[in-house]
Parts: structure tokens; sequence; C-alpha cells
């Protein structure tokens, strides 16, 4: 029998079948100064705060087991999200985090909550810039994306084709407006938008063309090109008639593009 002279005031001489029956202390190689989380009264009342040491635990991480984070025991555990979650990383499918190489550095667009939502993401002007109306809408994310962000159309009029079909003043869709919207509009409104045919082009809304046309494909012949216009097949003009009628003219050629030079209102006065 041992004496009171060789007795150790060290916890771990008396209560190493404590240490060694408590959950996950010799898989996680926990210190021996039971002192350090214990007090003499009561096992159970550990001390431990885990908000005293470099990273401290907020929102789902309060309730995560320690083995979760400190499976390799306790001394250089990594305090980076990536070197816990690059699984979840590698596996999030929408969006896709691998495929569209978001950064590995998590707290960039997301907090400790449960779930991992809700999420920013900062970076958005990386992938699509957001101006203008756009970035009052930013931070609802649903409004375009509708909760699938790998398939999202880029194109204005992917996003606009209600606003398009719905517009009678002037009715895009009868008339067949072009649908390459940024064309006319910009991001900071729809109105006033860029598209002022009559004093930009040649006057249709006006002077003798007004309520002479339904369809712009009457005098633009290509719909995805509408620099490409003919001004021959509305008006029929045959080429041996036009040919007569201007005999008189220099350098007369008959296309349309001649005639708009000399007729730049539509009207046969012009110069």
């Amino acid at each position: 029998m041992g004496t009171t002279t060789e007795a150790s005031s060290d916890c771990i001489s008396c209560h190493q079948t404590n240490y060694n029956e408590a959950k996950d202390h010799v898989l996680l190689s926990f210190p021996f100064d039971c002192l350090q989380c214990h007090n003499t009264s009561d096992w159970a009342e550990a001390t431990f705060d885990h908000n005293t040491t470099n990273f401290p635990l907020t929102g789902a991480h309060v309730a995560t087991e320690c083995i979760a984070c400190h499976a390799d025991g306790y001394a250089g555990t990594t305090t980076l999200c990536s070197g816990c979650h690059l699984t979840d990383y590698n596996g999030t499918l929408n969006p896709n985090h691998l495929a569209l190489g978001i950064s590995i550095n998590c707290e960039d667009c997301h907090t400790t909550n449960p779930g991992w939502e809700p999420a920013l993401f900062p970076n958005h002007q990386d992938y699509y810039a957001l101006n203008g109306a756009h970035l009052t809408v930013a931070n609802d994310c649903f409004l375009c994306h509708a909760g699938d962000y790998n398939n999202t159309q880029n194109t204005c009029f992917a996003c606009h084709t209600t606003d398009y079909n719905n517009t009678t003043n002037p009715a895009h869709a009868p008339a067949q407006f072009s649908t390459d919207c940024e064309s006319c509009h910009t991001e900071i409104a729809w109105a006033p938008s860029t598209f002022d045919h009559d004093n930009q082009y040649f006057p249709i809304y006006s002077g003798e063309h007004q309520g002479e046309w339904t369809l712009c494909s009457e005098c633009h012949t290509e719909p995805s090109n509408y620099s490409v216009f003919s001004c021959i097949l509305c008006h029929e003009h045959n080429l041996t008639d036009m040919a007569d009628e201007h005999s008189d003219v220099t350098d007369y050629v008959y296309n349309s593009t001649s005639c708009l030079a000399c007729h730049p209102t539509g009207t046969a006065s012009d110069d």
C-alpha cells in the first residue's frame, strides 16, 4: 500500500478509468489535465467553453459532436470551412460549385446557420452583372432563377417574354418587334426606350406610311437583322417603270437602299 507522500495531485492519477470511459476522451486525445473542463464537485458539470478558443461555436456548429471536427485529435484541427466541408462543396449541384469554379471560402456566401441557408452570392458580377433595375431585385434570387441556378437564361428576352408579349404601345408581338430588348431598352427602366423609328430611321408611325403597314416584316425581310429592309416589295415598283421614271437621275440604281437615300421621309418630293 502506498503512503500519502506517494500520492499525486494530478487528477488523472486517480481518474484514469473515468477518463478512459468518458465519451471520445481517448479517441480525441483529450488532455489529461481534467481541471481544464471539470471541477472537483461533479464530473458532469464540465466547464469547457469552446468560445474561448480561436474557433467560437455558432449556428449549426453548436450542436455538432466533437468527433465530427476533431476526428484526428485536438492538435492541428483546421479552422477553415473547406477543411471540414469540402465534401459538401463538391457534392453541391445547384448551383454546381465545382463546375462554376465558386470559391471554396464558404464564408464568402454562407454563415454557420443550419442547412447552408440563407446564402449570399457577392460575386454575382463575375457571372452576370446586375445593374440598374436589376440591383433592386439582387436579393430576390428566385425571381430570376426559380430555384434552378444551373440553367438560368442570361438573355433579356428569356426573362422578359411576358413584358414583350403584353406591351401594346407599340404592340411588340403583333408587329414582330425584335426580341433583342437591349437594342431599345436599358437596364435602368423600360421607359423611356431609345427606339424612335420615325426620327432615328424612317417615319412609319407618321407621314404617308402611318397606318399603311401591320407587321415589321412587311419592310424588314430578315427578322433577325433589322438593318435589312425593302421598299420595292411593299410598293410593287417594277424595274421597267422605275427605270423610266428615274431616267433623269444620275447613278440611279434599282434597290431599296437607293430609294431610302433619295426619299428619306417616304414622300415623292424628297430630295
